[in-house]
């Protein structure tokens, strides 16, 4: 009998272990290059805010799917008015703020009114331009009425910038974000890593896992032996250059995506001798797209004439505006009285498809007589000296915010171009919903952005992710800089 009590014990040991082996972990390391500045995502432009927080910790009333749809979110339904100029939301109620307050349509009024506030200091706040009034029905009720109709609203709202915060905690949310995602904050060590935990109060569908480290390596080079030793199971923004590395290890996925990132080099238009459009397009025709392509990004970068994305359905091919032509360019500057060429300074951020292509297009210039001195600068300084204080010649930067060609409409933004022709273009689409009509708009402002050749436009950021094969659930494609880990799960 003592025997069988014994095989008996080491039977149920055995299978326990066996179970314990084959469940699927709940536990993932994602590397992410860039620190975000801090983590509320209504007071900073840093896509790598966003990329923690988005659909993670912080939702908004309507949420942007991974490829591209407005979903419901804290918002489980809404009507529209005949005229389009009132949206009535219905909540879902149950919501709970992951400090334990109430969410009501209190919270989405307090949002939306700071928001769009004189004092706000939100990085789009163009986006909350149209709301009237912001009137709270019940708490399960809100009306956000419009000054007119505006097609692009409830994609507006599923911004990071539109998401809901609590008055209790708006405040801190810099250091300590505090929303009503699936995910809670836990700690962030700075310089190292951020850690969120699931929420065991979220009102929505569960999550799978119960706690994910996003793990800052800013250091390209050592992506890749991170992930062969398994110390990050993912990156989800992966360097092309490195893909080579781990394409054939059968340990992991490597997924090539789309982006909204327009790459561009950014040019101080008030700033001479760039206030010149002869200089201006000089530069444009100096760039061989291809060679910057293959050499900031490995060749995957999809090429563009305009500030728009060839995935987006209103995206108009203007590549061939000006092709790479180094007798034009010196044409050109021969006109602007610069027929031996100038000296300007390149500002380049971190990102490797910065720092790569300054080298490239650096020496492109140069075969026009256009010398540049470069100057590497981290986020903060370049969020400070070339986006705050447009301190800068040329810089490079993609612009990763979904279907913001109107950013050069905005007054004072940091390219500094101003045409009224353009302004109206865009003035006139935040008016207009019939389909035709806003595609054809669209065009119009792609073609002056070219013809003005306000910066010179690059390439598509292409999204390329590794990751290990048994994950499951990550987003192939980046429609807004996000990391969302609502779907994301290991195999067992």
């Amino acid at each position: 009998m003592k025997m069988w009590k014994t095989l008996l014990a080491a039977a149920v040991l055995a299978v326990a272990t066996a179970t314990s082996a084959f469940a699927a972990r709940t536990d993932l390391v994602i590397g992410i290059p860039l620190e975000p500045p801090h983590l509320d995502p209504t007071a900073g432009a840093a896509a790598a805010i966003r990329e923690v927080t988005y659909a993670n910790v912080f939702e908004g009333l309507t949420r942007i799917g991974p490829n591209g749809e407005v979903l419901p979110d804290l918002a489980e339904s809404w009507t529209i008015s005949d005229d389009g100029k009132v949206y009535t939301f219905k909540l879902h109620t149950g919501v709970k703020f992951h400090d334990g307050a109430d969410f009501s349509a209190d919270d989405v009024k307090f949002s939306l009114d700071r928001a769009r506030a004189e004092n706000s200091v939100n990085a789009q706040k163009q986006l909350f331009a149209a709301i009237d009034k912001v009137d709270v029905v019940d708490p399960a009720t809100v009306k956000v009425t419009l000054t007119h109709p505006q097609g692009s609203f409830l994609y507006n709202m599923g911004w990071g910038d539109a998401v809901i915060v609590s008055p209790k905690s708006a405040d801190t949310n810099k250091e300590k974000p505090v929303g009503t995602g699936p995910f809670k904050f836990d700690s962030w060590a700075k310089g190292s890593s951020i850690t969120l935990l699931k929420s065991a109060h979220y009102w929505g569908a569960p999550v799978f896992l119960e706690k994910v480290e996003f793990r800052i390596v800013p250091d390209a080079a050592a992506a890749v032996p991170a992930l062969l030793s398994g110390d990050i199971q993912a990156f989800p923004f992966f360097d092309p250059d490195s893909v080579s590395q781990v394409k054939d290890d059968p340990r992991f996925k490597v997924v090539v995506g789309a982006t909204e990132g327009e790459t561009i080099l950014s040019i101080n238009n008030k700033q001479p001798p760039f206030d010149k459009l002869q200089v201006r397009q000089a530069i444009s025709y100096a760039l061989d797209r291809k060679a910057i392509i293959d050499g900031a990004s490995a060749g995957l970068g999809l090429p563009i004439g305009s500030h728009m994305s060839p995935a987006n359905k209103y995206y108009v091919d203007l590549t061939g505006r000006y092709p790479h032509d180094v007798a034009k360019a010196k044409e050109l500057l021969k006109e602007a009285g610069l027929e031996n060429g100038f000296k300007a300074t390149l500002k380049l951020p971190p990102p490797s498809y910065a720092r790569l292509g300054g080298e490239i297009i650096a020496s492109e210039l140069r075969d026009v007589g256009i010398n540049l001195e470069i100057i590497p600068v981290e986020w903060a300084q370049w969020l400070d000296q070339v986006f705050t204080k447009k301190d800068y010649d040329l810089t490079i930067v993609s612009h990763t915010e979904p279907n913001d060609i109107d950013i050069y409409s905005r007054k004072d933004y940091y390219f500094n171009y101003a045409n009224p022709a353009f302004n109206k273009v865009i003035a006139d689409l935040e008016l207009t919903s019939d389909e035709a009509k806003r595609k054809d708009m669209y065009a119009q402002a792609q073609k002056i952005l070219a013809d003005d050749a306000v910066v010179g436009f690059l390439y598509e950021l292409p999204k390329v992710g590794v990751w290990d094969a048994k994950l499951q659930g990550l987003w192939e494609s980046a429609p807004v800089p996000a990391n969302d880990l609502t779907k994301v799960k290991w195999s067992e």
